[in-house]
């Protein structure tokens, strides 16, 4: 009796939802400024309701420290970045945006893990056929 072959699946390129990992976060802001206390206040909330327990968050001013800064290479302020779990993310801005944070940081599924759907597009419904008036 032969074994039964079973056709391979392609990795979906976004990567699944993490859910039990430690998130490492840092940061980047200047000085007390209205959009570094509100990026302070929102990553707050955030990993608060969305992460508690599994994350470590840095706040870094870049007036007192410009080193850290300097071998970040960050650019703008406030910037947010992810060094755990990987990939690396990066978000700038006040964080004000709480999904598009939440799908920076793979806390949401993407719109086409969501559906369940294939990114690549290879599990499309096959198009209804036409006579040849094509009706």
């Amino acid at each position: 009796m032969k074994a039964a072959k079973t056709k391979g699946t392609r990795p979906a390129k976004s990567l699944p939802l993490v859910e039990n990992e430690m998130y490492v976060l840092r940061l980047y802001v200047t000085g007390l400024t209205p959009n570094s206390t509100r990026a302070i206040a929102n990553i707050k909330a955030l990993c608060r309701n969305e992460l508690a327990g599994r994350y470590d968050l840095q706040i870094v001013d870049i007036y007192q420290q410009p080193e850290v800064a300097k071998s970040e290479q960050i650019v703008a302020a406030p910037t947010l970045i992810k060094q755990l779990p990987l990939p690396l993310r990066r978000l700038v801005g006040d964080l004000s945006q709480k999904e598009r944070v939440l799908l920076g940081l793979n806390l949401r599924p993407t719109s086409t893990q969501a559906r369940g759907a294939d990114p690549e597009g290879s599990h499309r419904p096959a198009k209804e056929p036409r006579d040849a008036e094509g009706k």
